[in-house]
């Protein structure tokens, strides 16, 4: 079986809002920012991207699973789920592809609460505190995993 050259751009709660939450934080890209940068990053290197935002964690976990058979990777960047849901983690387990986890803030420099991932043990590649562009590094960082050309 040949493997599908899509990648999975998973955004999680309160992500809707870039550009207007808390721009010192995250600045001032948007989503639709968010979901270029990384569009243009996976067409560079052959991908295609599709993706999702949902304030609602179990949109994300269906779209993660249906990832299982659509997709050779996954990027995400749970937002506050980070710091919570053992399930959307065991979700990215479940379903056993490369993950590319993103932060656009440093959450080892935020409120201590921040500092636990529970997705971090389930991805292969870390990005934290490069703002958007983080996203295309997450994801060329991702492409050569699945590519066999790095180990993240």
């Amino acid at each position: 079986m040949t493997t599908p050259r899509r990648l999975l751009l998973v955004n999680g709660p309160n992500l809707n809002l870039l550009g207007v939450r808390e721009p010192a934080v995250y600045g001032h890209d948007t989503l639709a920012d968010v979901e270029r940068t990384v569009r243009d990053a996976a067409a560079a290197r052959g991908f295609e991207m599709t993706a999702v935002q949902s304030n609602h964690e179990g949109v994300l976990i269906d779209a993660i699973h249906e990832a299982r058979t659509t997709c050779a990777g996954i990027v995400i960047n749970p937002g506050g789920l980070t710091h919570t849901s053992v399930i959307l983690r065991d979700a990215l387990s479940g379903v056993a592809l490369p993950v590319a986890e993103v932060h656009i803030s440093n959450i080892a420099e935020r409120e201590e609460f921040r500092h636990h991932s529970y997705v971090a043990d389930v991805a292969v590649v870390h990005v934290v505190g490069e703002g958007v562009a983080g996203y295309a590094r997450a994801t060329a960082l991702l492409i050569d995993v699945i590519s066999g050309r790095a180990d993240g």
